[in-house]
């Protein structure tokens, strides 16, 4: 039995109470990947588990979005091998420097994308994916809205409306994430810091039509302004609620919107298959291989910085993906 250095959580508190410490890592059994870490991505989902909300019995290894080499494979496992290399995006106990991962949950890497790559675009990447090409199939001549378009999830999100043909009218706090968000190809940016109304400057940048989809990961903040950005028939997809939970909605104002959608996916529904999962991740990695669609520098704590890497992930002081290396 092997032992590995890991990021735990001995009990529920803020980013100070992570530790890292050694434990034991057993071999793969059937239908498992022994891999051995490159990268683990830093995702809120950890935060709401390390705090309790997502109650998970304690001590744990944290982290669930990774990248590595395999080191062993398990019986019952057949197209993957020692030395190949992967990415997964929901293994718990990913921040270790050896991580069991089921093998229907792992996908390949190629050799044209870096596997710090593949570990910061797992779960952002694969949201983007689904938003744009199952939520609402982003087509050429349309018109999207993407919501903090400075994030991890947001950067994509514009440069993939772009690849697809759509015009994008993007949102950002501040002049610095206004300015990353018009490089990655932004029609229109909009600080939501200087604009009093900001449905009015969305509709404005539209010349008064709307929007055919809003994808807003902000939620409470911006769900009202997201609504009434939108034109007739155009859908709300509402992926995230980093302001907080958007307050009940009177079915009736879908109709007075304009006979408007409003959607509330997430990720798990759009992975039901090992097809799906390898179609979504394939697409993805191609076109981060082959140049059209550019992930961000990560910003990289080792496990030692752990606490430091949360804490700068939830004061959102970054922009992009926060990965932990061993």
């Amino acid at each position: 039995m092997a032992r590995s250095r890991s990021v735990v959580v001995p009990r529920t508190g803020d980013p100070s109470v992570l530790t890292v410490d050694t434990v034991e890592v057993g071999e793969p059994g059937p239908g498992q990947l022994l891999v051995r870490l490159a990268a683990a991505g830093v995702n809120f989902i950890d935060v709401y588990q390390r705090q309790g909300i997502y109650p998970r019995p304690v001590p744990f290894v944290l982290g669930l979005e990774g990248a590595g080499v395999v080191e062993a494979v398990g019986a019952e496992v057949s197209g993957v091998g020692v030395g190949d290399r992967v990415a997964w995006s929901f293994s718990p106990g990913s921040m270790s420097e050896l991580v069991l991962v089921p093998a229907a949950d792992a996908v390949p890497v190629p050799e044209a994308v870096p596997l710090e790559t593949a570990a910061a675009s797992m779960l952002q990447g694969l949201t983007a994916h689904y938003l744009v090409r199952s939520t609402h199939e982003v087509r050429p001549g349309q018109t999207i809205l993407v919501h903090a378009a400075a994030g991890g999830v947001g950067q994509l999100l514009v440069q993939l409306g772009k690849l697809l043909g759509a015009r994008v009218v993007a949102t950002a706090g501040g002049p610095d994430k206004c300015s990353l968000a018009a490089g990655l190809g932004a029609d229109t940016v909009i600080d939501y810091r200087a604009v009093d109304d900001l449905a009015g400057a969305i509709r404005a940048a539209t010349d008064g039509q709307g929007v055919d989809v809003a994808y807003d990961g902000v939620g409470k903040d911006t769900f009202e302004a997201s609504l009434a950005s939108l034109r007739r028939r155009g859908l709300l997809a509402l992926y995230g609620a980093a302001s907080g939970p958007v307050p009940p909605l009177d079915l009736q104002r879908l109709n007075a919107a304009g006979s408007v959608f409003v959607t509330r996916p997430s990720l798990p529904h759009h992975l039901a298959t090992r097809e799906e999962l390898l179609w979504r991740s394939g697409e993805l990695f191609d076109w981060i291989g082959q140049g059209q669609l550019t992930v961000a520098e990560p910003t990289r704590f080792g496990f030692d910085e752990a606490g430091a890497a949360y804490a700068a992930l939830e004061g959102r002081r970054t922009t992009g993906k926060v990965l932990l290396v061993p």
